[in-house]
C-alpha cells in the first residue's frame, strides 16, 4: 500500500470515533496528529517501520476512539496493555471487563480498549470461544479480517485459518454477520455456521453436540482431556464402563463433572494446580 492510500485508510478509521466530537474538532486533531506523526525527518526510515508504528495506532483507534487533540502518542500504550495472547498449549480463561467469558485457544490473541464497557469491540486473530454478557446499550462485537460479528448476549466460537478463511459457529442467541465492503448482513441461529473466505460468503448448518453412543467411559474422558485441558483419573473398575450421552460441544466442565459423579456414584476432585481431575 503505498503513503496515500494509507493516509486515506488511516483517516477513515479515526473518522470512525465515537460522536461525541465534532467534525471540525475530529479534521482539526487528524491534521495535527498526521502532521506529527508522519512529517519528514532527517533520518530515513524503512517502510516497515512506519506500517509496524501505524498498526499499533490502528488497533488504538478501534479499540478506544482516542484522540491527540491536546496529549501525546504515550496514550496509545495504554491500550497495549489490553492486548491478551496465548502462548501456552492449552485453552486459557479470560474475563472480559463486562464479565463476558473468552476461551483464547492456543496461539491466538485479542485486543481491547481501556473503555471497553461502553464500547465492547474487539480485535482478534486465531480462535476463540465467547459467552456474552447481554447489554442492549452495548452492542458486542468481534473483529477478524475483513469480518465482524455484532452480538447483543449469546455464546460463539470466531476461527481465523491459515488461508484467512473465518468461520463462525454459533452455539446460543443471535449474531449478525458483516463483510467488510458488502451492503449485505447475515443472521445466525444456533447451529449454524458463518464462513467467509475468498471474497466468498456461506451459511451451513452444523452440531453443536457431541454423541458418545454406548462408548466406554474413558473416552468420554478422553475428550474432556483434549477439549478442557485437564487430565483425568477414574477408578479402574469405571473405566471400562459404557454410557451413551450427547454433550454440548462447549458445556461448562462442572456441569459435565457433576453429571458423570451422578451417573456412576462418584466423587470428583479438581486440582487447578495440575490441571487434574481425579474421579473416586
Amino acid at each position: 500500500m503505498n503513503k496515500e492510500n494509507f493516509d486515506e485508510e488511516f483517516e477513515k478509521l479515526w473518522n470512525e470515533t465515537p460522536d461525541s466530537h465534532s467534525d471540525d474538532v475530529k479534521e482539526n486533531s487528524w491534521e495535527e496528529f498526521h502532521a506529527k506523526t508522519f512529517a519528514e525527518k532527517k533520518r530515513r526510515f524503512k517502510p516497515w517501520h512506519l506500517y509496524a508504528a501505524a498498526s499499533v495506532l490502528l488497533f488504538a483507534l478501534i479499540g478506544t476512539g482516542i484522540y491527540f487533540n491536546n496529549g501525546t502518542l504515550a496514550e496509545s500504550a495504554v491500550v497495549a496493555e489490553n492486548t491478551i495472547e496465548n502462548t501456552t498449549s492449552v485453552i486459557k480463561f479470560v474475563f472480559l471487563p463486562d464479565s463476558s467469558r473468552v476461551e483464547l485457544a492456543p496461539n491466538s490473541k485479542i485486543i481491547y480498549g481501556n473503555d471497553f464497557a461502553l464500547n465492547r469491540k474487539i480485535q482478534m486473530c486465531g480462535e476463540a470461544y465467547f459467552k456474552v454478557k447481554k447489554d442492549k446499550q452495548h452492542p458486542f462485537q468481534v473483529f477478524c479480517d475483513e469480518t465482524t460479528t455484532t452480538v447483543l448476549g449469546t455464546s460463539f466460537i470466531v476461527k481465523e485459518s491459515k488461508n484467512e478463511e473465518v468461520t463462525v459457529e454459533l452455539f446460543e442467541g443471535s449474531v449478525q454477520m458483516n463483510v467488510k465492503g458488502k451492503t449485505q448482513k447475515w443472521i445466525l441461529k444456533p447451529g449454524e455456521k458463518f464462513t467467509y473466505g475468498n471474497q466468498t460468503a456461506s451459511v451451513t448448518e452444523f452440531s453443536p453436540f457431541i454423541d458418545f453412543d454406548n462408548q466406554k467411559l474413558s473416552t468420554v474422558s478422553l475428550y474432556i482431556e483434549e477439549t478442557y485441558g485437564y487430565k483425568v483419573s477414574l477408578p479402574k473398575e469405571n473405566q471400562d464402563q459404557k454410557i451413551t450421552i450427547r454433550i454440548n460441544k462447549k458445556e461448562d466442565l462442572k456441569t459435565i463433572l457433576q453429571l458423570l459423579s451422578e451417573m456412576y456414584n462418584l466423587n470428583f476432585e479438581i486440582n487447578e494446580d495440575l490441571k487434574e481431575i481425579t474421579f473416586q
